[in-house]
């Protein structure tokens, strides 16, 4: 835990995914919630089909979704404190690789995950 799900229109052009990722684990890693490296869980999921408003008929409007799901108990204060670093952390990753041709909204959600959840590790054999 945590787990981190990055989502962006395809108008929205991403040059280094894993870079990308790896700036937002060490975020979340540097905040100290967490106990491991390894416990942080992140990907990108492209969205395919999109609409930003009512009429957006030549994209010029996209977004990145940034989504972290987290065991239950830490307080809004902290939850709000990850939220403004990950979407602080995001802005930067993006300025400069950002096209001048789309409007990029940014957003970040924190959420609870639900008390059940379980976990298991497969080692390679």
């Amino acid at each position: 835990m945590p787990h981190l799900t990055v989502q962006a229109t395809p108008n929205v052009t991403i040059r280094q995914p894993e870079s990308l990722l790896k700036a937002l684990n060490t975020v979340l890693w540097q905040s100290g919630e967490f106990k491991q490296p390894e416990d942080i869980k992140a990907r990108i999921l492209d969205v395919e089909t999109f609409l930003v408003g009512m009429e957006d008929d030549q994209q010029e409007r996209g977004f990145i979704s940034v989504e972290l799901r987290l065991m239950p108990g830490r307080s809004e204060d902290t939850k709000n404190a990850l939220a403004a670093s990950l979407l602080a952390c995001l802005k930067s990753e993006l300025a400069a690789t950002k096209s001048s041709r789309v409007k990029i909204q940014c957003c970040v959600e924190v959420l609870d995950l639900n008390t059940v959840y379980q976990k298991a590790m497969l080692s390679a054999d």
